[in-house]
């Protein structure tokens, strides 16, 4: 659409253009951050991830309990003090739906932001197949 009014205009119609490429560029890899890096069940425990910003570890020893938790609040922080603790919350568009409640703190670090959190909310987007794995490790 820019194009067709800037057509005339070579010296503001290039600029443009590699912005829009540029653009477009950024925003697939910021897309693909987040397909190529979910949050992951094994055998050392959970790794929650958000995009390349955040990859933190969950041991099984820090990890009190799993649940299925659905909540969905607009424009929350990713940090907010819930009844079980200080809670992080990696939400996918306003919602979370697991609920990791751990022993112990644990910090993390989330851009310049450093905080203890005794709990942390997850989107997954299969939730029988998290918790099934998660139920192979903790009974």
């Amino acid at each position: 659409m820019y194009d067709l009014i800037v057509h005339d205009w070579p010296a503001v119609r290039i600029p443009l253009l590699a912005l829009g490429i540029w653009g477009v560029t950024w925003m697939i890899g910021l897309m693909l951050g987040f397909v190529t890096r979910p949050h992951a069940v094994g055998p050392e425990g959970i790794r929650a991830r958000s995009g390349a910003d955040l990859d933190l570890d969950l041991p099984w020893e820090a990890v009190a309990s799993v649940e299925k938790s659905r909540d969905v609040r607009e424009k929350a922080p990713k940090f907010a003090d819930e009844p079980h603790g200080r809670t992080l919350a990696l939400r996918m568009q306003d919602e979370t739906n697991v609920l990791v409640v751990l022993e112990r703190p644990v910090t993390v670090r989330l851009g310049d932001q450093v905080s203890q959190v005794e709990a942390v909310r997850l989107w997954v987007d299969d939730l029988e197949g998290f918790m099934t794995a998660v139920r192979t490790h903790i009974p």
